[in-house]
């Protein structure tokens, strides 16, 4: 049982760093119940919101290219989520949040997880 929906509860998208920011976007709350609801499987949320200096961390060891500063990440916003469902590939999960989103929030498709976040624009990568 969850404090932000049946399934989710606020320390689940808390910034892994510690500080204390987790005011998750209440969009992106009803975005994941239904991935939830649809799949009828457990999501695991493996990063939610993030502060600057986290998400600044978390960007320089994905991309050793990466510029300081430059980071337009939502995570940033407490509006994204990277997640799994269980038992469900992320490329099943991107293609099911693309059909029931087709003309917005972006969408991220990796190997191992789903990036979703509730912008109100269409972005997929």
């Amino acid at each position: 049982m969850g404090d932000l929906s049946k399934d989710f509860s606020r320390n689940e998208f808390s910034c892994k760093c510690g500080c204390g920011l987790d005011d998750v976007n209440p969009a992106l709350i009803t975005v994941l119940q239904d991935l939830r609801d649809w799949f009828r499987q457990p999501v695991t949320i493996n990063s939610g919101c993030r502060c600057y200096d986290h998400n600044e961390a978390v960007q320089k060891k994905a991309n050793p290219n990466y510029i300081a500063n430059s980071s337009k990440s939502q995570h940033m916003l407490c509006a994204a989520a990277d997640i799994v469902v269980k038992g469900i590939s992320a490329g099943e999960v991107s293609r099911h949040l693309d059909i029931q989103y087709p003309n917005q929030c972006g969408i991220g498709s990796y190997n191992s997880f789903t990036h979703i976040d509730v912008r109100q624009r269409k972005a997929r990568w």
